[in-house]
């Protein structure tokens, strides 16, 4: 079992950047797939990135394509998202998730999941 603490969201303007970060519990962080899925209001969650055990395969949302960046460092429990020329339609809540299953494009199964951080872009 592994638990997930996201931190990093806050209140940015149109254009800028921000970095989310998701820290994981346990010895095995390296047996999981891991991602980042937002919710805005009235919404449904969707996917926004999803990497590898490893990090050598990371998948994007095509509308943060070019825009966002996924990474992990197994040695330090901690998957993040590097989110530039932020959009007022980027404002979500972002989670964490966890998965011991396999990694692939759009993947919104997980097993595991953070308590999210909201993600606010004013315009």
């Amino acid at each position: 079992q592994v638990q997930l603490a996201e931190s990093g969201g806050g209140l940015v303007q149109a254009g800028d950047s921000l970095s989310l970060s998701c820290v994981a519990s346990g010895r095995t962080f390296n047996s999981y797939v891991t991602g980042w899925l937002r919710q805005a209001p009235g919404k449904e969650r969707e996917f926004v990135a999803a990497i590898s055990r490893g990090g050598s395969r990371t998948y994007y949302a095509d509308s943060v394509k070019g825009r966002f960046t996924i990474s992990r460092d197994n040695a330090k429990n901690v998957v993040y998202l590097q989110m530039n020329s932020l959009k007022p339609e980027d404002t979500a809540v972002y989670y964490c998730a966890a998965d011991r299953g396999s990694v692939y494009p759009a993947k919104r199964e997980y097993d595991y999941w953070g308590q999210g951080t909201q993600v606010t872009v004013s315009s």
